[in-house]
């Protein structure tokens, strides 16, 4: 596999073509997603309707800053209601949910009860997967079309190749070849999205702990006999095959660097056309101060 040089963001039309009477609403979770989302609409003209999942670890303050409302997890049956009252015609799902609603604390309503709960219900025992496209489905039944964030800011698409200084080096090319084939593996499964290899052997997958949880770990295996002199390694992250793909990319920021840097990897890996690259800038210049790569991956890399 060749390496190539550093290529800036894409510069690429939106996947589809907002009308000046569209308004987006923006359904935020946790992490920087949401505010490259909500910024990448308003820069393009759609100043974003943004609605907050309270209790999220979201960036609050960067995202009051537009139009906006505040919904209860328990009471995600008021935000059906809401998109019509907005006006809403295109949603984009942005950003994680890090806890399941409590059924006690739920907001009971008639289409709570006879739709909403029954589906979710159902889907919840099918893993993430089948819950984002229940959730979907559900929002589109009522009206508003549920797009990607990169549908519709498509500069935070992963494109092929290095964006960094930093190169793959050969022996990279074999960790980035393993944990790629351990993501998509993990993904079938429904697992998670990321794999770490290091000396040409994965030694560590993504679980429920994400992506900070899994370089952490790897972070304390250093240490590990059977890692002892070891070197390099790297991270990759990739869609799940068959992934609901308006929702739930792939998808790295500055603290990914840091802390694929604490745990002592040399870079890091994206399924290009199918991950974001969040703080696009951020996540360059910083994996240039620490000596990382990071490089978008084909998807026929495995």
């Amino acid at each position: 596999m060749a390496t190539k040089t550093p290529m800036p963001p894409p510069e690429t039309r939106p996947a589809i073509e907002l009308a000046a009477s569209d308004r987006v609403a923006v359904i935020a979770g946790s992490g920087r997603l949401p505010v490259n989302v909500a910024a990448g609409l308003n820069a393009a003209g759609h100043p974003p309707f943004v609605v907050i999942t309270n209790g999220e670890e979201a960036d609050v303050d960067e995202l009051t800053s537009y139009d906006h409302a505040t919904i209860e997890l328990e009471h995600m049956a008021d935000l059906i209601p809401l998109l019509k009252r907005e006006r809403i015609t295109h949603v984009v799902l942005a950003g994680g949910i890090g806890r399941r609603p409590r059924l006690t604390r739920l907001k009971p309503s008639r289409y709570m009860l006879t739709t909403m709960l029954p589906r979710l219900a159902l889907a919840l025992g099918k893993g993430d997967n089948a819950l984002l496209s229940t959730i979907v489905a559900l929002i589109e039944e009522v009206g508003p079309k549920v797009v990607g964030a990169h549908e519709v800011v498509p500069d935070l698409l992963a494109i092929e190749g290095a964006i960094t200084r930093a190169q793959p080096k050969s022996a990279d090319y074999r960790d980035l070849r393993a944990a790629f084939s351990a993501a998509k593996a993990i993904g079938a499964l429904d697992i998670g999205q990321g794999a770490i290899a290091i000396g040409g052997r994965v030694i560590a997958v993504e679980g429920v702990e994400g992506t900070d949880g899994l370089l952490a770990r790897t972070a304390s295996l250093r240490s590990h006999p059977r890692l002892s002199g070891k070197k390099r390694g790297v991270i990759v992250k990739c869609a799940k095959p068959g992934q609901e793909l308006r929702a739930d990319l792939p998808a790295i920021g500055p603290q990914t660097v840091k802390a694929a840097h604490d745990a002592g990897l040399a870079g890091i890996g994206v399924e290009a056309g199918h991950s974001l690259i969040l703080d696009y800038e951020t996540v360059r210049s910083s994996a240039d101060a620490l000596g990382l790569f990071v490089v978008g991956l084909p998807g026929d890399t495995a």
